[in-house]
């Protein structure tokens, strides 16, 4: 059996072809055969809100399998994780990844379009693996949002990453070790 993953691009100009097209690239290389990954264009990439990237996610949410991972980098984790806390998809999800994505609430960023929320680890799917990856040298969202999101997920595992930017230096090999454990879905 094929394990699906979703994997929700960040925001940015061209960025689904540009750049998280290389993570994409790197994961499928680091993952071999067995794993099927959805990579969508997600609606007006240059300047998303929640509410459109919210019902592309549902959309998508709703062709996954059971034991599907979802992950999402940059803003795309930042959406992908506040879309599962408000409606999570029918399917048991076998993880949940965010990559260097910016913790929007105290601390963090704020957003007019997207609200904190004090209670997301238990919205979120129960008994979900959730995964952070972050890498110390990020200059676009700092290093300390994965600690915002650990704070707010207790059951998050964390990996910071050192030496790594933003795209985790387009090298997505701990994500794809940490998949690979996971077993047939």
């Amino acid at each position: 059996m094929v394990r699906q993953i979703l994997f929700v691009q960040g925001a940015g100009d061209g960025v689904h072809e540009k750049w998280d097209s290389q993570l994409v690239g790197s994961l499928r290389r680091e993952l071999g055969p067995g794993y099927e990954i959805r990579y969508p264009l997600m609606p007006n990439e240059a300047d998303p809100t929640f509410a459109t990237w919210h019902m592309a996610l549902d959309r998508e949410f709703a062709a996954l399998q059971n034991g599907a991972v979802v992950a999402g980098h940059s803003i795309g984790g930042t959406i992908l994780i506040n879309a599962l806390a408000e409606s999570a998809p029918e399917a048991r999800l076998g993880a949940i990844v965010l990559i260097a994505a910016p913790f929007v609430g105290r601390g963090g960023w704020e957003s007019d379009d997207i609200q904190p929320r004090l209670d997301i680890a238990t919205r979120l799917p129960p008994a979900v693996p959730v995964w952070l990856y972050h890498g110390d040298q990020d200059d676009i969202a700092p290093v300390a949002h994965v600690d915002l999101y650990a704070a707010a997920i207790p059951r998050a595992r964390v990996r910071r990453l050192a030496g790594r930017d933003h795209q985790l230096n387009n090298d997505l090999s701990e994500v794809a070790s940490d998949i690979r454990e996971l077993g047939p879905p």
